[in-house]
């Protein structure tokens, strides 16, 4: 990876986004999922208005990346991650991977329906869960947002900030924004941080081995995907994994 330049006035807009993702997401999350716990119950509309919220936000992000990367000619979009794979040898052997830990997933979600059983995690995003057609559009819109725009501040600008401002390793600026990515997911329990923790960790080793976000943004992609869209019809058995 190169090292990226970030100008001072860029820093005056990434230092607050970085605080901000670290210390303020993680607890305003925590409030907001628990609110809608307690609202899906009365009001239809409740999921439905949540998805928007967090959609609006999380691209809310990537306009205060794009404006950084304005104010920084010495950074550009291949600092960020947007670039050809190095090693296709790499991507061809890390999609197989995740097309297999998928349809592994699939069946573990099918023969929890079938059973009644539930799924490890799935208390942790219940109230995710969609039940109308609505809220599985949303769902979906959602999970494309987070694939996208988490990868994109998360991994891509995070790291390029721990190289770029803090002249850190790749590895251990990784490691840090790896710990804010999963601090943003603490509304589910350490035992669903613990999930997000090993799947952000498989995630961050894609990245650094391709030195591209193509891939890890596809694969947070359909795993949201699954994870918050592909559950059982109303009536059944919900089951889900910890969402990204």
């Amino acid at each position: 990876m190169t090292v990226p330049t970030f100008t001072v006035p860029s820093l005056f807009l990434a230092a607050p986004l970085t605080a901000y993702l670290a210390f303020v997401s993680p607890w305003l999350g925590r409030r907001q999922y628990d609110r809608l716990q307690r609202r899906r119950a009365v009001d239809p509309r409740a999921l439905v208005r949540a998805y928007r919220m967090w959609i609006g936000e999380e691209w809310a992000w990537i306009a205060v990346t794009a404006l950084i990367l304005v104010l920084s000619p010495g950074a550009g979009l291949g600092d960020l991650g947007f670039t050809r794979p190095d090693d296709l040898g790499k991507v061809a052997a890390m999609a197989g991977g995740l097309a297999c830990a998928l349809v592994a997933g699939s069946v573990v979600l099918r023969h929890a329906a079938r059973t009644g059983r539930a799924v490890p995690g799935q208390a942790a995003v219940a109230a995710l869960l969609p039940r109308t057609p609505a809220e599985r559009w949303h769902a979906a819109a959602m999970a494309v947002t987070a694939g996208v725009c988490e990868e994109v501040v998360y991994r891509g600008l995070l790291i390029a900030l721990g190289i770029g401002v803090l002249g850190l390793n790749p590895s251990v600026a990784a490691v840090l924004a790896l710990a804010v990515f999963v601090a943003g997911h603490c509304y589910q329990g350490w035992k669903g941080m613990a999930a997000v923790a090993l799947l952000g960790f498989w995630l961050t080793a894609m990245y650094l081995a391709t030195g591209s976000l193509l891939l890890p943004i596809v694969a947070h992609v359909l795993i949201d995907l699954r994870g918050l869209v592909l559950v059982p019809a109303p009536g059944q058995q919900q089951v889900g994994e910890p969402s990204m």
